[in-house]
């Protein structure tokens, strides 16, 4: 692969199935444009149904793209599937991984299915035990691994080829939270060693912690795609909290300003406002001048929930963003 060459390239990227009882053809991807440098991560995000695990399989060759180009590592997708594959390690939504094997003899099993000496085997067998925390546990059947180790042991299976991409479609789906910053800190070890990433998630703090770009995918086309910062400056929001002294000073508030969401056991709401200087001068004067105290004040920008919300669906405040 070129140096300049990106490590992953969609271009008019379609996808259809075949509609229900000889209907019309259901289409899945109508036109995705896609951009992935090497050595860094891509987000994919989207509501359910918007086409990112169609997404996923075409980069992986499980399906074959209906229009557009697919290049991965260099390679099409559609004239040269056997080189994408060689490039490509997926770990998708549920673990492939093998109950009645141990740890060690899944990592085994998928390093001879590419081909490695015996030598190489043992190598990178040993090798990705230790990097993965997974030593300990190696002879241990799998069945009887925690989610959050199942997960490290499927991830280190989708490496043991050395893939120059690494897709990974909702990499955490069902993790604890100690579990999901397992793999957080997983991703980022591979983006150091130089590993390009595509992800799919459906949280969106993990897209905003983990991601270098991010692409928002709704009704089989990319809407929005940027850095978090570029997207998030996309769209209208930032609230404004406000703790009070006590309840009844809560709800006083309530009836001076206009409230999006109150926590009585915190003692405190949100008002919308962009939190700079001269909007949150004037929230406190009018609430100054009702005679209500307010003991704490914090502000935050939009954050990916208000961009997910905004630029995704047919809402009017959608079509707003998107113009």
């Amino acid at each position: 692969m070129g140096t300049t060459e990106p490590a992953v390239l969609v271009r008019g990227l379609c996808k259809f199935f075949e509609g229900a009882r000889g209907g019309p053809p259901h289409r899945v991807l109508t036109g995705v444009d896609l951009t992935v440098a090497a050595g860094t991560v891509l987000a994919l995000l989207g509501p359910n149904g918007a086409g990112k695990t169609t997404v996923v399989n075409v980069l992986t060759t499980l399906l074959r793209p209906d229009a557009g180009e697919v290049r991965v590592a260099g390679h099409d997708v559609r004239r040269d599937p056997d080189r994408v594959r060689a490039a490509v390690g997926l770990t998708g939504q549920f673990a492939a991984v093998d109950d009645l094997l141990t740890g060690e003899e899944n990592l085994r099993l998928m390093a001879r299915l590419h081909q490695l000496s015996r030598a190489q085997v043992r190598a990178r067998t040993d090798e990705l035990l230790q990097r993965f925390g997974l030593t300990d546990v190696a002879r241990r059947r799998a069945r009887t691994y925690s989610g959050g180790t199942r997960r490290r042991l499927d991830l280190a299976m989708g490496l043991v080829g050395r893939p120059q991409v690494v897709v990974l479609d909702e990499p955490t789906t069902g993790l604890d939270p100690r579990s999901r910053r397992e793999v957080w800190e997983l991703v980022r070890e591979l983006v150091v060693d130089g590993s390009t990433l595509v992800l799919t998630t459906q949280y969106l703090d993990e897209a905003d912690r983990l991601a270098d770009r991010i692409a928002l995918l709704d009704g089989g086309v990319v809407v929005a795609e940027g850095t978090s910062s570029d997207l998030k400056a996309r769209v209208p929001g930032g609230r404004i909290t406000l703790r009070f002294p006590d309840r009844g000073t809560l709800d006083r508030a309530g009836t001076v300003v206009p409230v999006l969401e109150v926590r009585p056991d915190a003692l405190s709401c949100d008002v919308a406002g962009s939190g700079d200087g001269h909007t949150v001068r004037n929230l406190l004067q009018r609430l100054d001048s009702a005679g209500i105290a307010v003991e704490q004040v914090a502000t935050r920008g939009p954050d990916l929930d208000d961009v997910f919300l905004a630029l995704t669906g047919s809402t009017p405040r959608a079509q707003e963003a998107l113009r």
